[in-house]
């Protein structure tokens, strides 16, 4: 109940924005799709990078790379009611503390206020960082999302509204989703491969809630790769990561449990769509 009423004040928040100036709506979307309140990040907003010259423009009408979009999300549609649609509808939420959670089986370790604070914090300003790093080239490019395409639901029903005045390329949520494996396998290198793993599912979710398509997803990742390199050079991050990374050696010493169920979310994961070679 208390979810719902919080994403329900996200929307109406995102709607009564974008009445009032697009800029402003999209430039705070992601975190009113969570229903969270912007927390500062490490990077100032306009942040020295000029993502729109890094970045290529989304695949035009009449490609092949616009055909291997729409094969994916064929594909992706045949997911709904799977149990990966069920961890996609709740990767879609990016409130706290429920999404810090996402890698804890992948790092086989609790990620909670209780043992983890510091990790939760660094998490927290990440979000807000890797966020704001999308919001030129969605603005710019103002890609239409594919259920504005297909007419097909989304995970996220009480974002549809939100999400069909926000741009489609790049996404947020992947771009959030990769930085914040980028940063973890720099803490964890012995659990890169799940982290990254699960960093990748984390951006695929998009997809199966058909809210993005596959290149809004994988170049994302490049945003966000920008972005972890920048954060690198910021000095409050870099004492952050090392105080995330005591936590979870200590952690790891006390042999503490994950703060998920990671035998679902491993049968979750098996899930996957079936597309073309």
């Amino acid at each position: 109940m208390l979810a719902n009423m919080m994403h329900r004040v996200g929307h109406d928040l995102a709607r009564a924005t974008a009445i009032a100036s697009v800029s402003a709506f999209l430039s705070t979307s992601t975190h009113a799709q969570s229903g969270r309140q912007e927390v500062p990040g490490y990077l100032p907003k306009d942040w020295a990078i000029d993502i729109l010259s890094i970045l290529p423009p989304p695949p035009e009408w009449g490609t092949a790379a616009l055909a291997e979009d729409e094969s994916a999300n064929r594909a992706d549609l045949q997911l709904r009611g799977t149990l990966r649609w069920g961890l996609a509808s709740e990767d879609a939420d990016l409130s706290f503390p429920n999404v810090a959670s996402t890698f804890s089986c992948a790092l086989q370790a609790p990620i909670t206020q209780q043992y983890t604070p510091n990790l939760l914090h660094l998490l927290e300003r990440t979000l807000t960082d890797a966020s704001n790093a999308t919001n030129v080239a969605k603005e710019h490019y103002h890609r239409r999302r594919p259920f504005l395409i297909n007419d097909e639901p989304i995970c996220t029903p009480d974002w549809q509204d939100t999400l069909s005045k926000n741009g489609s390329y790049p996404s947020g949520h992947a771009s959030i989703g990769w930085t914040w494996a980028l940063l973890l396998t720099e803490i964890r290198p012995d659990r890169s491969a799940a982290v990254l793993r699960r960093g990748r599912e984390f951006g695929e979710s998009r997809l199966v809630c058909n809210v993005h398509w596959l290149s809004d997803v994988v170049e994302s990742r490049l945003i966000a790769s920008a972005t972890f390199a920048r954060l690198l050079a910021e000095p409050e991050f870099v004492a952050d990561l090392k105080l995330a990374e005591k936590e979870l050696d200590m952690v790891r010493s006390q042999g503490l449990l994950p703060s998920r169920d990671c035998a679902a979310e491993s049968a979750a994961l098996e899930v996957q769509p079936e597309r073309a070679p």
